[in-house]
């Protein structure tokens, strides 16, 4: 299928591993340009590298970027924003794609912890949108993606923080999508279920502790609960994302898509 993205331009924040390097190497084989951030460095140059290597078509070589960022440095994101559309030009896709926070429940989390992860996770996703949205206006066309967690369908008891501000996503997102459907941008949630990434096998080895297992046996009751029968890839994730930054899904917006093997009980 061809999605109609070739030569677009997009940003995926924690582009240089895990989900986002999924979904940046998804976008890089449909010929859209690339800009990743991240905080690990020479990770970033790695992931670059991975990138240009993963075009399937050596004739038509996107362009791919790599930009350091720290999201917790929210007063510091409308002045990036611009960095990157001066250095790498104006941003048709964007994916926000935030790290986590730390593991535990709901309570006694305390005040400090609440508002540094709100910062970082939300706060930071909506002012960096803010920044990049009149471009998209401007040309009439664009697509906003924010990954998210089961959590917000399903609560993850070990990741009570998560759960909760993630959810401030998902509400933030529908009623952005309704605001700006007529001008020609979408704006949807993607949300992955247990995708093998280091995030996911730190989250076995979390649950492992708190319940005196190994990681092996928190990874074997985990798959156990997935229908599929086993961790997802982020290449599949990537796909997910790829098509909804497509042309063929310009009709989808204000949606919550799951790729997530089956492992979500709700319907």
């Amino acid at each position: 299928m061809d999605l109609g993205i070739t030569g677009k331009r997009a940003l995926v924040l924690g582009g240089n591993r895990g989900i986002g390097l999924g979904i940046a190497l998804a976008l890089v084989r449909e010929g859209v340009h690339v800009a990743i951030t991240g905080r690990d460095t020479e990770r970033m140059k790695e992931a670059v590298s991975e990138l240009r290597a993963g075009c399937i078509d050596t004739q038509k070589t996107p362009e791919v970027k790599a930009y350091a960022l720290d999201l917790a440095d929210t007063a510091g994101l409308a002045a990036f924003a611009a960095r990157v559309t001066d250095t790498f030009g104006p941003i048709d896709i964007l994916v926000n794609n935030t790290g986590g926070p730390g593991y535990g429940g709901a309570s006694d989390r305390g005040i400090a912890e609440w508002t540094s992860s709100f910062n970082e996770m939300v706060l930071s996703v909506i002012t960096l949108t803010d920044a990049l949205l009149p471009g998209m206006r401007k040309r009439q066309w664009g697509r906003i993606m924010t990954v998210v967690s089961s959590g917000v369908v399903q609560p993850i008891p070990i990741l009570g923080v998560s759960n909760t501000l993630r959810n401030a996503l998902v509400t933030w997102s529908k009623t952005l999508s309704m605001e700006v459907a007529k001008e020609g941008i979408t704006v949807n949630v993607l949300l992955p279920g247990r995708i093998d990434t280091e995030r996911v096998r730190m989250t076995d080895e979390a649950v492992a502790q708190k319940d005196g297992i190994s990681a092996e046996e928190a990874k074997r009751r985990s798959t156990s609960t997935i229908p599929m029968g086993r961790y997802g890839a982020p290449a599949e994730f990537g796909a997910l994302a790829s098509f909804v930054a497509g042309v063929p899904a310009s009709y989808m917006t204000g949606s919550m898509l799951r790729c997530d093997g089956g492992n979500i009980r709700a319907v």
